[in-house]
């Protein structure tokens, strides 16, 4: 039975993307998967883990072509965020750290949030849902 799951995304400069994501306030395990090709980032109470490659060695290992990310998106990854307030915090930090707003905060009474693209363009959704 499977125990645990974790996503792969492939990064331009693993050192870059460790910087924006820890400016987000996400958490990289320094034990497992922090190598100069690679970092592992944990996401959350259960700390999903989010790991990072460089372009070349996740081309390697996928033995396909990447997607240009300023032209097609192949994932939305989502977070939640505790309040409507969260949400701004959270799109103010990425444009702090380089990322792009590409869809401002709002929505409506119960989901709340906001679309950003990290220094990779891979799309992020931040969600605040009141059930």
């Amino acid at each position: 039975m499977t125990k645990q799951f974790w996503l792969n995304l492939p990064v331009k400069d693993i050192q870059k993307s460790k910087t924006f994501f820890e400016a987000l306030g996400f958490s990289f395990n320094s034990k497992m998967g922090n190598t100069d090709f690679s970092a592992c980032m944990t996401i959350g109470e259960k700390s999903v883990v989010v790991m990072l490659f460089t372009e070349s060695h996740f081309s390697g290992f996928t033995r396909h072509e990447l997607v240009d990310t300023t032209k097609a998106v192949e994932i939305l990854l989502s977070i939640d965020a505790e309040s409507k307030d969260d949400v701004h915090v959270i799109a103010q930090k990425v444009v702090d750290a380089g990322g792009t707003i590409f869809s401002e905060p709002g929505g409506n009474e119960w989901m709340y949030g906001c679309g950003f693209a990290d220094l990779d363009g891979h799309r992020w959704n931040v969600l605040f849902m009141k059930m």
